[in-house]
């Protein structure tokens, strides 16, 4: 198929003749005077449209112009329109599992997509929203001035949400799996890292599943019991 730029001449705006056209089916038709390719046009209910200018005779198409004017439109728009994806912690999460976590916000950076920050609460978690915020403000620390806010921790529901941009240029394909520049230069050289895939991080959609779960089962012991304890054993002793 001959390629087609946009902000074409059509129809009537269309001088030269004859022209080769190219019907609405594929078809070669072949060197035609352009009066007559508008009227084959007409009659398609469709447009003529000048998709080789510089070509001798110009090459034509007989094609719905508008329709194909916002398709490419809208896989324009589609194609540079950022992703969004999804990285989820825990108030618990420790400090190894949580450098994997931000290994992995890297490697979306690195392909140029917006990364969303889930802090999960479950059971009397939500009640020490404090930690989230320490936690969030960390890894704002340790990005700097390598990423943008596009929203500042804020709950929503049971959980806490922060959303970052990478900065034009602050992420390469060279970047990717690597750690921010101020962790990285406070660790020492040549320090290996088993890093793997999380089951908690996936992309984020429009049905984003995050877990609400009011797991209390795993709660600490009441200070009844632990007093308790304490009194039996000075009894023995």
């Amino acid at each position: 198929m001959t390629p087609i730029n946009q902000n074409l001449r059509s129809n009537e705006q269309i001088r030269l003749s004859p022209i080769r056209l190219i019907d609405q089916n594929e078809q070669q038709i072949g060197v035609i005077e352009t009066a007559e390719a508008m009227r084959m046009a007409r009659d398609a209910g469709l447009d003529l449209v000048e998709v080789a200018p510089t070509a001798r005779p110009p090459v034509c198409r007989i094609m719905d112009y508008g329709k194909w004017k916002y398709a490419q439109k809208k896989k324009q728009k589609k194609h540079h329109e950022q992703q969004l994806k999804e990285v989820r912690l825990r108030p618990k999460t420790d400090a190894n599992d949580r450098r994997i976590k931000i290994r992995r916000a890297i490697q979306f950076f690195a392909k140029g997509s917006k990364v969303q920050f889930t802090m999960q609460f479950r059971g009397r978690e939500r009640f020490h929203r404090e930690i989230a915020f320490e936690i969030f403000e960390g890894i704002l620390q340790e990005f700097g001035d390598q990423v943008k806010v596009d929203r500042r921790p804020s709950m929503e529901g049971r959980v806490m949400i922060m959303i970052l941009t990478p900065v034009k240029g602050a992420f390469t394909a060279e970047t990717v799996g690597d750690k921010p520049a101020s962790q990285k230069a406070a660790e020492p050289a040549g320090k290996a890292e088993n890093i793997t895939d999380s089951d908690d991080i996936d992309d984020v959609d429009d049905s984003m599943d995050i877990e609400d779960d009011d797991d209390t089962s795993a709660e600490p012991e009441s200070d009844a019991s632990s007093e308790a304890g304490e009194t039996t054993q000075h009894a023995h002793e």
